[in-house]
C-alpha cells in the first residue's frame, strides 16, 4: 500500500506528526524499532517523573515531624520504585497504540531505512524486509546517550541514563558526569535514596544552559543534599576491574581519583542519523544533524526531519510542535490545509528540569541579554517570601525575570524551587503576545500561589514590590 505519509520514528516528534497529518486526512504509517512512544516515554521523559516522584513523597516521608505528622520507620523498596516507573511507561505506551488505532495510523514494526524517494526499507526483528512506499518521508529518529570516550559504556559498571531507570540493585555509591538535566535528575534520585552521589561536570557550572543566579541555587541546593561537586573538572580515564569504578578526575586542584560503585555518564546526546540512508539520497547534514528549513523540510524534496536529529533544542515539546509543522506543511502541499504553518520561535522555548527544587526557563539569560545589547530591568521574588511555599515547607528557591529597560519587552525568566515546572507556560504565552511588564503587573495573579511570584518579581524590577 501506498501512503500520503510515512514517519521514521514514534517518539514525541514523530507519533504527534503521524496524528496531525491523519487529522488533515492523509493516509500514514509509522515505523518504529522498538516501543511506541520512543526514548521519552519508555526511557526518559516519563519514567525518570515517575522515579523523581518516588523520591520526593520517600523524602517528605522522612520529614513527616515538619508537617506535624508522624512516621516511624520509614523505608524505600527500590525494586518497588523501579517496578512503578516501568508500569507508568508501559500505560503511556498502551496509550500511544490506542491513539494510532484511533487515528487509523498503520504501525509497522522494524528498523526503518530511507531507500529511494518515497520509499522506506524496513527490516522486521525476524531479519526480513519490505519496502513502504509514501509521497511524503518525516525522519523523527531521536538521539541517544553520547560515549565520551574516557568513558566507554559498559552498561554494568559505567552505565547511560536507559541502564540508570532499571539497575538490578541500588548501589551505594555513584558518580555522575555531566550535569544537564539528566545527570541532575538522576543525581536528585539516587541521593535521595541514600545512594552516595558524586557530580563531575567539565564546564564552571552546574546545569551549564541555565541562568547564572539558578545554577548556583542549585549547587547550594545539592550541597545541602549532601552530593559533592566538582565543575571545571574532567574525568580522564575510569578502571573497572575491581569491584567498583575507581575514575582518574582532573580538577582545578590537579588529578584526583574518586571511586564509587557506578558512573552514569550524562554527558549529552548523539542524534540517530547513522545507517538510515541519509548519505545515499544526498540529504544535507551538519554537525552530526540534519539540515531542515523553518517548515522541517531537508534539502531533498519530500523529506522532512524533526525532533533530536535536527539543530534546534533536544525537547520532547520542540520535536511535538517540529512534527505538526511538518504534518501542516505538507497538508498545505496537498492542499488539506488552508495556509503555511506557524514557524517555531526558538528563544521562546521552556526548559524544564524536574530535580529537587525544579527548575524551569525561557528567554533570554541575563548573561545573554546584556550580551545582546540590552539595558536591563531585573527582578527577583525569593520563596522564603511566598505564603504558598512557606505553607508547602518548600522555601527555596525564586522567580527571576528579565525585562528589557527601554520598552519594557519580557526578555526572559528563571525560576528554581518547588513546582516551578507548572509556571513557566505563563510566560511563554506572555512573550508570544509580546506582552510587557505593564500587562504581567496588572493581570491579576491569585494568592496564595507559587505563580504570583511572576507578578512579585516583576513588581521588584520596577521598584513597586509589595511583599518583598
Amino acid at each position: 500500500m501506498a501512503y500520503d505519509v510515512i514517519v521514521l520514528g514514534s517518539g514525541p516528534g514523530g507519533y504527534p506528526a503521524a496524528i496531525r497529518a491523519s487529522q488533515l486526512g492523509l493516509k500514514v504509517a509509522i515505523i518504529e524499532k522498538e516501543s511506541l512512544g520512543g526514548i521519552c516515554l519508555n526511557w526518559g521523559c516519563i519514567p525518570t517523573k515517575a522515579l523523581l516522584k518516588s523520591a520526593q513523597v520517600y523524602e517528605s516521608m522522612k520529614h513527616s515531624k515538619d508537617y506535624g505528622l508522624e512516621a516511624s520507620d520509614v523505608k524505600h523498596n527500590f525494586d518497588a520504585v523501579i517496578k512503578r516507573s516501568r508500569g507508568v511507561a508501559d500505560k503511556m505506551s498502551k496509550g500511544v497504540q490506542f491513539l494510532m488505532k484511533k487515528n487509523k495510523i498503520d504501525v509497522v514494526m522494524g528498523y526503518g531505512k530511507l531507500k529511494a524517494k518515497g520509499q522506506v526499507e524496513v527490516t522486521g526483528a525476524d531479519g526480513k524486509t519490505q519496502a513502504v512506499e509514501g509521497k511524503y518521508i518525516i525522519v523523527a529518529t531521536g538521539a541517544r546517550s553520547r560515549q565520551l570516550p574516557s568513558l566507554p559504556i559498559d552498561g554494568k559498571k559505567v552505565i547511560g541514563y536507559r541502564e540508570a531507570m532499571v539497575l538490578p540493585q541500588q548501589p551505594k555509591s555513584m558518580i555522575v558526569v555531566g550535569s544537564g538535566a539528566i545527570g541532575v535528575e538522576f543525581a536528585y534520585f539516587y541521593n535521595s535514596m541514600g545512594t552516595k552521589v558524586t557530580i563531575v561536570e567539565f564546564l564552571p557550572k552546574v546545569v551549564p544552559v541555565e541562568d547564572d543566579d539558578v545554577s548556583k541555587e542549585l549547587e547550594k541546593q545539592y550541597k545541602k543534599q549532601g552530593i559533592e561537586i566538582y565543575t571545571s573538572s574532567e574525568v580522564t580515564s575510569v578502571d573497572t576491574s575491581g569491584t567498583g569504578v575507581k575514575a582518574k578526575v582532573k580538577t582545578q586542584n590537579g588529578e584526583i581519583t574518586l571511586e564509587a560503585d557506578i558512573v552514569l555518564s550524562a554527558a549529552g546526546i548523539v542524534a540517530n542519523i547513522e545507517n538510515i540512508g541519509l548519505e545515499q539520497l544526498g540529504i544535507k547534514t551538519e554537525k552530526g544533524k540534519i539540515t531542515v528549513d523553518k517548515y522541517q523540510q531537508t534539502n531533498v524534496a519530500g523529506f522532512y526531519a524533526i525532533g533530536d536529529c535536527t539543530p534546534g533544542q533536544a525537547l520532547a515539546h520542540v520535536a511535538s510542535k517540529e512534527g505538526i509543522i511538518a504534518a501542516e506543511h505538507i497538508g498545505y502541499n496537498e492542499k488539506k490545509y488552508g495556509h503555511l504553518p506557524d514557524t517555531i520561535d526558538y528563544n521562546n522555548i521552556p526548559g524544564c528540569t524536574y530535580c529537587t527544587p525544579e527548575i524551569s526557563s525561557i528567554g533570554y539569560t541575563e548573561k545573554a541579554a546584556k550580551e545582546a545589547g540590552y539595558e536591563l530591568k531585573i527582578g527577583k521574588f525569593p520563596f522564603i517570601a511566598s505564603g504558598k511555599a512557606s505553607a508547602a515547607g518548600a522555601t527555596e528557591g525564586f522567580i527571576k525575570v528579565i525585562y528589557d529597560a527601554k520598552y519594557g519587552e519580557f526578555l526572559g525568566a528563571h525560576m528554581i524551587g518547588y513546582n516551578v515546572t507548572e509556571l513557566i507556560a505563563e510566560v511563554s504565552v506572555a512573550r508570544k503576545l509580546e506582552t510587557t511588564y505593564h500587562e504581567i503587573l496588572n493581570a491579576s495573579h491569585p494568592h496564595p500561589t507559587m505563580s504570583e511570584g511572576v507578578k512579585e518579581a516583576t513588581a521588584a524590577a520596577y521598584g513597586e514590590a509589595i511583599d518583598i
